[in-house]
């Protein structure tokens, strides 16, 4: 075997790497793949973006945040955290009023990092592109690694406060030697750093796990023909959402008393969920509140 080059893990790609190993070494996953017919969804939307003016456009990714936002509403119980003690067989859904979805978004320097977009179960798509936007003008201002190297701080002193102190010990060690080692800001560099208003620089607070996790594979490649059937639930979250891409497939429907095939626009949504907290009827809810929303979408896309 030859090895043709070699990629040390920077800070994101260890972060990415401890959240996920955490969540399958942790979390009992299961799946289920939900097809939603969004042939009147999808072209209502194409529609009204073709006639909105330059600063109302909104991606279709928006609006299925908005959707996954409508639909826990009606479900609250699964935006919600998990706190579980495996030695004592203890545990306490606690669900959580504000819906902050964790969403992963590729940064100015090319890497992808989860972002916390905050309270989206009370903006409407305009609003959260709005908020989208003003976060990608942020990264711009933000470095990066020194932000993440925040959040890895914030991660070790959580494992630290839970009495994982060995943990925490090789973490830093990880992070601050070896010639992967991070290289942070200081001096001159450091201030300059800090003196950008917080609200026009990415934040802890920006990066800190949400209350529900959504991850678009379709934005990343919109002529795929698959659909993800797995992704990683981030505790303490309880569900996470993977939307694929909107795909003509032939489907059976009955008129006049008769099965007809016809062609109609399909998009899959793989949902996971927790089962230490949650057994699939209480997915079911959320699978209906999917159904009444694409159906009846008129106020996904009002102001």
């Amino acid at each position: 075997m030859t090895i043709i080059k070699s990629h040390p893990f920077g800070i994101q790609r260890k972060i990415v790497a401890n959240m996920t190993a955490d969540s399958n070494r942790n979390i009992p996953h299961v799946t289920y793949m939900y097809e939603a017919d969004v042939t009147e969804f999808f072209a209502h939307f194409k529609e009204l973006n073709a006639k909105n003016p330059a600063d109302k456009k909104v991606t279709f990714n928006t609006v299925i945040l908005k959707v996954i936002a409508e639909a826990l509403k009606k479900v609250p119980n699964l935006n919600a955290h998990l706190d579980f003690n495996r030695k004592l067989v203890r545990g306490k859904l606690h669900i959580i009023k504000e819906i902050n979805i964790t969403m992963p978004m590729i940064f100015p320097n090319g890497e992808m990092m989860t972002v916390n977009l905050i309270d989206f179960g009370n903006k409407n798509i305009y609003q959260m592109t709005e908020y989208i936007d003003n976060l990608k003008k942020k990264m711009d201002n933000t470095n990066l690694e020194h932000a993440m190297f925040e959040v890895s701080l914030r991660d070790t002193l959580i494992e630290l406060s839970k009495g994982h102190p060995i943990l925490a010990f090789y973490r830093a060690i990880g992070s601050l030697t070896g010639k992967d080692r991070l290289k942070l800001l200081s001096g001159k560099e450091l201030k300059k750093h800090y003196s950008i208003p917080k609200h026009k620089r990415v934040t802890v607070d920006d990066l800190k796990q949400g209350t529900v996790m959504v991850t678009n594979f379709g934005s990343l490649y919109p002529n795929q023909k698959g659909a993800g059937a797995m992704l990683e639930i981030i505790p303490p979250q309880v569900t996470a959402y993977a939307i694929g891409a909107v795909t003509k497939k032939p489907v059976v429907v009955t008129e006049d008393g008769e099965d007809k095939i016809v062609i109609r626009s399909i998009l899959p949504i793989c949902i996971a969920f927790d089962h230490r907290a949650l057994d699939f009827d209480d997915i079911v809810p959320m699978i209906k509140a999917f159904d009444d929303i694409f159906s009846n979408f008129d106020s996904i896309f009002s102001e």
